[in-house]
């Protein structure tokens, strides 16, 4: 059955609530680092989880359509678990050798590869607002990364966490895009399970491949994984994913760019991380540019 058309505004109401749970993504990824579980079984827990919390529902609401899925159907599903599960290996690694701050900043550029994806694979050109909003908000992570390079604590460390942010960026654009057309023919529950399920497949084969146990470490670092699970993923993703049925990909991406301002302010307050003015400035302008993509998107 498909779903009703929401109200207009719903959309960004529920992209708000999934910005505010993801914020907490990297919080938590450092609390289960710090209690010594790998970053690969990290994101492998994340997703397993998520995956197991969801199926009752899934299969209660969505039986039907998961009977019924056909060859594209599950081609689609395994590329965007693949897709998914390389943004987290990627980017939980990230923070293994760089700030929030940065890895976040690096991680939410992905309004730029949607864009150019978009326009290059569907034709879908942005409004000029939306644009605008792209331009504001990329320009607020760049002083956000800038500002904290400057701040020491770089060297190869850093430039390999930094890297492996952007590599994340990427992943989770191509996630957005094979998740758009999958989401598109089916209900939420039976989505989030086939590509949350496929990834947590993808991690635990490369946590075997790489010798990465998933057992045998503190509690406490397996509920820093079941909040991930519970908060970031299914909270937040799972937002995400509702949405992308109402608004475009594009805005969905620019919307995540307000990450590094909660993970940042969240940072201070768990770990110390402290932030310069010009973070500051750069939070500014990623709050402003997301404002120009919103009043862009409801005009388009």
């Amino acid at each position: 059955m498909p779903d009703h058309h929401p109200p207009r505004w719903m959309p960004f109401v529920v992209l708000g609530i999934g910005l505010l749970a993801i914020s907490f993504g990297a919080i938590f990824a450092r609390f289960a680092q710090g209690y010594g579980l790998p970053s690969l079984a990290v994101a492998a827990l994340r997703l397993g989880l998520a995956a197991l919390i969801v199926t009752p529902l899934a299969w209660w609401q969505s039986r039907r359509a998961l009977r019924a899925l056909d060859r594209r159907q599950l081609m689609l599903a395994a590329g965007a678990g693949f897709f998914l599960a390389l943004h987290f290996a990627t980017w939980i690694s990230s923070l293994e050798y760089t700030s929030v701050a940065s890895s976040t900043a690096l991680v939410t550029t992905n309004p730029v590869w949607i864009s150019l994806a978009s326009l290059a694979l569907f034709g879908e050109k942005p409004s000029r607002m939306t644009l605008a909003g792209i331009a504001v908000s990329l320009s607020g992570s760049l002083l956000i990364f800038w500002s904290d390079s400057r701040g020491g604590g770089g060297g190869s460390d850093a430039l390999l966490g930094n890297g492996l942010a952007l590599a994340g960026s990427w992943c989770f654009s191509a996630y957005l895009l094979v998740g758009r057309r999958l989401r598109a023919g089916m209900p939420l529950p039976a989505y989030i399970w086939l590509a949350y399920g496929a990834a947590a497949l993808f991690l635990l084969l490369a946590c075997r491949a790489g010798g990465v146990p998933v057992a045998g470490y503190a509690v406490p670092a397996y509920v820093a994984a079941l909040a991930l699970a519970l908060v970031p993923q299914l909270l937040g993703h799972t937002a995400y994913n509702w949405s992308l049925r109402y608004v475009s990909p594009t805005f969905v991406a620019v919307v995540t760019l307000g990450e590094p301002v909660g993970s940042a302010l969240l940072a201070w307050l768990f770990f110390g991380e402290s932030f310069a003015p010009v973070q500051a400035a750069g939070f500014l302008l990623l709050l402003g540019g997301i404002y120009l993509a919103a009043v862009g998107e409801t005009r388009r």
